[in-house]
């Protein structure tokens, strides 16, 4: 009996959730429509990047200069020792020490070459000085003989002419002998000293190389310029520089002193976003790591080329802000939310991006009252934008595409001229500015090439001709065309 009470009732409750699912989906066959009010106020545009905190002024920590001379033949060293990025130190403070094993090996062949040097030059001296002695001999013995000669020729005064004849051509010999060796002596001379500048040379050369690479050595420890936070320095693939990390005589930064009294955000902003984006605009800086903490800042640079960042495929272009307010709190390499502001508007109205629809390059939104109105837009940032003509404050518009849409009629045909007018001024100078460019890029060709000036020639982008055949057509067709079309 119980077993079929129980029964009863689960079978009640699945006819239940039978029915109650089936009367739920056919209730729902209609959507409820959303909508929204035309909005009027202040309006901004702005662009909102990501970017990172870095010092406007800093002091790099650099290892030993002398590294780039061309004694030293060392392409890259390593950095044994390093202080913790942040270490606060002062003038004087450690910093690092870099890998002496490489210098300490060419050290070693110096002092062996220096070893050489002074061999060289002992058995130059050596040799220089027994060659002079053996000169000045044969000199004192050739003045000797001179003398001899000299005396024999005075006692022949009472001797046949022959025999004085003689004495005096034995005399003349003897002076002669003498004048050449007297002459090929100071030759000699000459090239010992010569021999000995050069020896000499090659001894200080070597000598001077070992101390420059002990000078070297001894500020292989790496001392702070400066007071300062030790910031480490950040490499061209983006990487820090720490303990194991290389240098090179090219690039002798160890790490970096930041003057944190000027902060700068460091971002990059995409290649849509760039031709909004100029210098002096302001900025509102948020940072992550303190998000209750508000600063303002300013753009003071924007790059001319785009660039891209590794693992991307998107264009972006450098933008420098300068943060305006100082705070210790600041510290590079943290992560701010930048919003530049492009452009303020005191009060305008405005519409959700999701409200406007187009058709045939006309703008339009679906009214509450049945209409499709057609509108004229101006600026528009993230989530709104400007409607300058077409709409009312406060008019109730559908936030999405309504039912039935056939049954709205459009309306504001009136505004079409001056779409067609704005689209066509913006074609235009768009082409103007395209020519512009074109004209410098031929200038700076010319400039490096020296060759005549090539034409110009523009390449047409099609749309203005159609905004053109479009304005050639018949309000009427137009507006025709408008009411038999479908969103």
């Amino acid at each position: 009996m119980k077993r079929k009470y129980w029964f009863i009732i689960l079978f009640i409750v699945i006819a239940i959730i039978i029915f109650t699912a089936i009367f739920s989906s056919g209730s729902k066959t209609e959507t409820v429509q959303q909508f929204t009010h035309v909005q009027v106020g202040p309006f901004e545009i702005v662009v909102n990047v990501t970017g990172e905190l870095k010092a406007q002024n800093s002091e790099d920590i650099m290892a030993p200069s002398e590294l780039r001379g061309r004694s030293f033949r060392i392409t890259d060293i390593k950095i044994q020792d390093l202080v913790p990025e942040g270490t606060v130190v002062d003038s004087g403070d450690y910093v690092a020490t870099l890998d002496r094993s490489a210098l300490s090996n060419q050290l070693k062949n110096t002092e062996d070459e220096l070893e050489k040097s002074q061999q060289a030059y002992l058995k130059t001296q050596l040799d220089t000085t027994l060659q002079l002695r053996e000169l000045r001999n044969n000199l004192i013995n050739l003045k000797f003989d001179m003398e001899e000669k000299q005396l024999i020729l005075e006692q022949s005064q009472y001797e046949p002419p022959a025999t004085q004849r003689q004495a005096q051509i034995n005399l003349e010999k003897a002076e002669r002998a003498y004048q050449q060796a007297l002459y090929n002596y100071n030759l000699k001379k000459k090239q010992a000293e010569a021999s000995m500048k050069e020896v000499s040379i090659n001894l200080e050369r070597q000598r001077r190389e070992r101390q420059d690479m002990l000078d070297v050595i001894s500020k292989f420890v790496i001392k702070a310029p400066k007071q300062g936070m030790v910031i480490y320095f950040r490499e061209w693939n983006g990487q820090k520089r720490k303990v194991g990390s290389t240098i090179s005589p090219w690039d002798l930064t160890v790490a970096t002193l930041p003057d944190l009294s000027v902060m700068n955000s460091k971002t990059y902003v995409n290649e849509i976003d760039i031709s909004k984006v100029k210098k002096g605009q302001p900025v509102r800086i948020t940072v992550d790591a303190f998000p209750d903490k508000k600063f303002t800042g300013e753009v003071i640079e924007v790059a001319n080329i785009g660039e891209q960042l590794p693992n991307t495929d998107a264009k972006v272009f450098e933008v420098i802000i300068r943060v305006n307010e100082y705070d210790p709190i600041l510290r590079p390499a943290m992560t701010t939310g930048n919003q530049i502001v492009i452009n303020t508007y005191d009060s305008v109205l405005y519409i959700p991006l999701e409200a406007l629809h187009a058709n045939d390059s006309v703008s339009f939104v679906y009214t509450r009252k049945g209409k499709r109105q057609i509108v004229v837009t101006g600026e528009m940032n993230e989530n709104f934008i400007i409607v300058e003509k077409g709409l009312k404050p406060d008019e109730e518009i559908y936030l999405s595409i309504p039912d039935k849409t056939d049954k709205f009629e459009f309306t504001g045909f009136e505004l079409i001229p001056e779409i067609k007018k704005r689209k066509e001024d913006k074609l235009r100078q768009e082409a103007e500015l395209r020519q512009q460019q074109q004209e410098q890029l031929n200038m700076r060709l010319n400039r490096n090439s020296g060759m005549p000036k090539p034409e110009n020639v523009m390449v047409s982008t099609g749309s203005k001709s159609t905004a053109k055949e479009q304005s050639s057509r018949p309000e009427k067709n137009q507006a025709k065309e408008l009411k038999n079309s479908k969103p």
